[in-house]
């Protein structure tokens, strides 16, 4: 067992929860439900790759939509996303969506080359 994938499941499940409170808790509950499922699986060497990539893909497509809302608030300051959290701005909460996609991505990258490596342990990952 895999202490440190427990703990990113983990971590993606307290995502989930917090979001319970938000305005559109639907999609960002199953998106973070599914990353912790995910990293739950890898913490005992089981890999769905084909839902790695449709959650990956989803996301990226996703964080592309917000891209704008995302220049728009580096252009206008950069001003503090985390000082309340009710978002006066709609580029403030639609920046922190884009982050917590960025986040998604990282961690769906990073276990999507845990699974290359333990599938091809001696190979080059790809």
């Amino acid at each position: 067992m895999n202490w440190f994938s427990l703990f990113i499941a983990a971590i993606f499940v307290l995502f989930a929860y917090f979001q319970l409170n938000d305005p559109d808790p639907e999609r960002w509950v199953v998106l973070y439900g599914a990353m912790a499922l995910l990293w739950g699986a890898a913490a005992f060497d089981r890999y769905f790759m084909p839902l790695i990539y449709i959650v990956l893909i989803a996301s990226g497509i996703w964080m592309i939509s917000l891209l704008p809302d995302f220049i728009n608030w580096m252009q206008t300051g950069a001003e503090s996303i985390v000082g309340s959290m009710k978002a006066e701005k709609p580029h403030i909460e639609l920046t922190r969506e884009f982050l917590g996609l960025l986040i998604v991505i990282i961690a769906l990258e990073s276990l999507r080359r845990k699974a290359r490596r333990k599938q091809n342990p001696g190979g080059k990952i790809s």
